[in-house]
């Protein structure tokens, strides 16, 4: 969680990520803050992110993130 807090800081600072819940409802992150986290978040761990994954439930909070993230590392 702590590489995914700091990629998404790099991103986009000065957001509470442990916290925040709407990321994508809330107009925090934009879509081309949304395409360059997909990117890092391929890099960083090792898993392809499908367009069918890409939806606001996935990306509104690093939970969510996170949650898709291992679901996709375990497939």
């Amino acid at each position: 969680m702590k590489k995914l807090i700091e990629i998404l800081e790099d991103i986009q600072p000065g957001i509470d990520y442990t916290s925040c819940s709407d990321l994508i409802d809330g107009q925090y992150l934009d879509s081309l803050s949304v395409i360059s986290l997909i990117a890092e978040l391929e890099d960083e761990f090792d898993v392809t992110i499908p367009a069918v994954e890409i939806i606001p439930d996935n990306f509104n909070s690093a939970d969510h993130m996170m949650n898709m993230i291992k679901r996709l590392q375990e497939d």
